[in-house]
């Protein structure tokens, strides 16, 4: 609001310094025109991804250490699976021609760097998920939907703070030449 207030003034007292008003036509044009365009980026994605990675983590005990044979045996199956998606990944990127990685053969930057962050949120949920299921943390199904959505509510204020810190930066971005 701040900002919004200094630039109109700030643009009315010089209007040759190249400093443009949030209140003009054009600022509310291009506040109200680019808003969802200016939230849409990938560290958006990558906050859900990750708020639903650890609620799921959290809420399957999967970091704790297991107590009886059930937990051990469910341990065991998520490392098997930890490592069938590691095998994956690795025929993904280290065999020849490999589809994930760049025109010119590198990991960085190709498709896999692009995905590196959505693949390892997705494997810790699936691990996680997997293992509350085996273990017996997770009866059915719907409580595995339950714990991802409390991972999202938990992620809440993250989310939040993402989408003020953006707005302003943003604004920051327009007002300034």
């Amino acid at each position: 609001m701040l900002l919004m207030l200094v630039s109109w003034l700030f643009s009315a007292a010089y209007p040759t310094s190249g400093v443009r008003s949030l209140l003009s036509a054009e600022g509310l044009r291009w506040l109200m025109g680019h808003f969802s365009d200016l939230l849409a980026t990938p560290l958006l994605v990558w906050i859900v991804l990750c708020s639903i990675a650890w609620g799921c983590l959290s809420r399957s005990c999967l970091l704790h250490r297991p107590t009886n044979y059930r937990e051990r045996r469910a341990q065991f199956m998520a490392l098997l699976l930890l490592g069938i998606i590691v095998g994956v990944m690795v025929l993904l990127t280290a065999t020849p021609h490999a589809v994930l990685l760049s025109a010119v053969g590198g990991l960085w930057p190709s498709p896999f760097s692009a995905s590196l962050v959505p693949v390892i949120a997705f494997s810790v949920t699936l691990i996680s998920a997997f293992y509350g299921m085996v273990s017996g943390r997770f009866e059915n199904i719907s409580a595995v939907y339950d714990v991802v959505l409390q991972g999202i509510c938990q992620g809440a204020p993250w989310l939040l703070f993402y989408v003020l810190v953006i707005q302003i930066y943003e604004s920051f971005r327009f007002v300034l030449p």
